[in-house]
């Protein structure tokens, strides 16, 4: 079975044209075209980005392999810049209710981990003039929200380059997870949102070095620090206009260089090391956004429209969301003996050389649409 084939199958069988539909009304978009609808261009930039196709006219040449209906470079790009790239967003929420584990947990203290950062992807100034950057590059940001012990994309939304991760993160949050992130997302205000709203968002976020500790108390402890972790107390943050209302917990320790970090919680029962575990782990987010530039086509834009250029970006995470989802279910399912990691997963599966067990779980595509 070749690759391509077996990845446009199983996504059509996961996302059937009839889904697309009422989305599209929605958005008030009527589809006329006959020989290249918008149900073929979905199915264009997911090979786009999963075989890393260089372009429109690259494409233009591999389309008819994986059995899609061919048509020239103009028409693809046409199409991208007229689809409304909000449907690929709808698309890619669907795709992550289908394959990502529910979340049963509704009351009480959430233990699983829920990571925030952005990444953005530049292009020349002249690529896109609507989205200006720093210097002479323009750029867009994907901001995402990723549950950490298990590595499954949660939540995404876009922005310009020029766009401050602040202002995304509320689309991201989610009560049901501990909040980690990075020192661009430590603003003290959001903090008292956090603790005061009526479902508590609890968090765990790295401080600036230059954070002003306001009334501060340190928690007792019986034994000494283990590892890094160099204080534990609680405190007002801020000062004057930017004093918090609540007093938080912030825990201090150095990392492998020496440096100070400076992470503030609401975990107030778990221990300074477990607070600097949760910290630690952010680094998912970081493999994530290296692994989609890497195999998925993120860093070349086709298109220098938004409808384009946010289409080929969210059906790219579409297509992440559904291998991984192929790869936790196939380790599931085939013999310990033919257990894969994803970097192998993905690498045979791009080579067309997986395991026999692995082709007759990809072949039996009626168990992906069973399982929802």
């Amino acid at each position: 079975m070749k690759k391509s084939t077996s990845l446009s199958n199983i996504l059509q069988l996961m996302i059937p044209e009839e889904k697309i539909r009422p989305i599209l009304e929605e958005l008030k978009y009527i589809d006329v075209a006959r020989k290249f609808t918008v149900y073929d261009l979905l199915l264009f930039l997911g090979e786009a980005a999963f075989q890393q196709w260089d372009g429109y006219r690259d494409g233009e040449q591999r389309m008819s392999l994986c059995g899609q209906r061919a048509v020239d470079h103009s028409t693809l790009s046409k199409k991208a810049k007229d689809v409304p790239f909000a449907l690929f967003k709808r698309l890619l929420d669907l795709m992550i209710g289908l394959c990502n584990r529910k979340t049963q947990r509704v009351l009480g203290i959430p233990k699983e981990l829920l990571i925030v950062d952005s990444t953005t992807i530049t292009v020349g100034l002249g690529r896109l003039s609507w989205a200006p950057h720093k210097g002479q590059k323009s750029g867009v940001k994907l901001h995402v929200g990723i549950i950490g012990d298990q590595g499954e994309l949660h939540k995404v939304t876009e922005t310009t380059g020029y766009e401050p991760d602040l202002k995304s993160c509320p689309d991201l949050l989610d009560s049901r997870f501990i909040l980690v992130a990075d020192r661009s997302y430590g603003k003290h205000k959001l903090f008292d949102s956090y603790q005061e709203q009526k479902k508590r968002q609890y968090f765990v976020i790295r401080l600036r070095d230059n954070t002003i500790f306001t009334h501060p108390i340190p928690r007792e402890r019986n034994l000494p620090f283990e590892g890094s972790i160099e204080q534990d107390l609680t405190c007002q943050l801020g000062q004057k206009t930017t004093l918090t209302r609540n007093r938080f917990r912030v825990v201090i320790l150095k990392d492998p260089q020496g440096n100070p970090v400076i992470l503030a919680t609401n975990l107030h029962w778990y221990s300074p090391e477990g607070i600097a575990d949760i910290y630690k782990k952010r680094w998912q987010v970081e493999v994530f956004f290296r692994w989609i530039k890497q195999h998925l086509n993120i860093p070349r834009l086709f298109g220098s429209t938004p409808n384009a250029v946010y289409g080929q970006l969210y059906t790219a995470l579409l297509i992440y969301v559904l291998l991984k989802f192929l790869f936790d279910q196939g380790n599931e399912i085939v013999h310990f003996s033919a257990k894969l990691t994803f970097a192998d997963f993905d690498r045979l599966f791009t080579l067309q050389t997986l395991p026999p067990e692995w082709c007759v779980y990809l072949a039996n595509a009626t168990f992906f649409t069973s399982k929802n």
